[in-house]
């Protein structure tokens, strides 16, 4: 079946794919994500990967996998130095850290051949196939924990004290909840780039927040809000020839800006 224009070459259709894949995990994980105040957290972990992306090629080891060693550094020296500075200072200071050494390791050591613009931005129109495999086995694996912990991540979020006392293992839950995020932030970094990724993972679920009444509705909600824009983002992006992540977020954020308006008491 031929789809219409923009969408009816194959590495548009790959692009199509990816960010739609994407969709379901910023209505899954996304929401989660939103409801447990994580979202200074994907944005910082994302940031962090790019050093990690920088050294990938020249140090023969693979994007991915350099990008989430760097993600759960950046995690772990969060908790660290979250414990003595507080949690927010920490992801600020490591943040700007992680930006600061990925762009001084593109530009003076390795003399920007890592592509940096990419990296930074994403290019969802080079796709591979491996991408999108890599992408969907992301998420059947969100959904399967989904699927297990869902009651955990709740009541943690909730009552993490009560919760404990109950036996709901609320810590383990966390963990697996804060790996999830890093993987899931790792995949979307080919398709919007390590400073975009909140385009898809966070605000989509922040935006259908404003109006969601339940969970259910947030979730359901988020992935189809992060579908449409997607869709809209590539036709945007191919209209007027910019690239695809700074696309989907400047409509995501102006969606988000529309709904809050909107919704706003008076």
């Amino acid at each position: 079946m031929s789809l219409p224009e923009p969408f009816d070459t194959p590495f548009m259709q790959r692009a199509l794919l990816e960010t739609l894949l994407l969709a379901v995990l910023g209505g899954v994980l996304g929401s989660w994500i939103v409801l447990r105040r994580l979202a200074f957290f994907t944005h910082g972990t994302a940031t962090a990967a790019f050093p990690g992306l920088v050294v990938a090629g020249p140090w023969g080891v693979p994007a991915h996998v350099a990008a989430l060693g760097s993600g759960l550094l950046y995690a772990g020296s969060v908790e660290r130095l979250g414990r003595r500075a507080g949690a927010d200072a920490a992801t600020g200071l490591l943040l700007v850290a992680a930006l600061a050494l990925g762009v001084v390791l593109a530009s003076d050591v390795y003399e920007s051949g890592a592509g940096v613009d990419r990296l930074l931005f994403g290019s969802a129109l080079a796709i591979s196939e491996r991408d999108l495999w890599l992408t969907a086995a992301t998420v059947a694996a969100v959904l399967g924990l989904d699927a297990t912990l869902r009651r955990a991540w709740l009541a943690g979020g909730f009552d993490p004290v009560a919760a404990r006392s109950l036996g709901v293992p609320t810590a383990a839950a966390d963990r697996l909840l804060l790996a999830a995020v890093a993987v899931a932030v790792v995949v979307a970094l080919d398709a919007v780039g390590s400073l975009l990724v909140t385009a898809v993972l966070v605000i989509p679920a922040a935006t259908v927040r404003l109006v969601a009444r339940d969970l259910r509705t947030l979730r359901l909600g988020a992935v189809a809000l992060a579908a449409a824009e997607a869709v809209a983002g590539l036709w945007l992006a191919d209209r007027f020839n910019v690239g695809p992540g700074p696309a989907l977020a400047v409509l995501a954020a102006t969606v988000f800006a529309v709904v809050a308006a909107a919704t706003r008491p008076r």
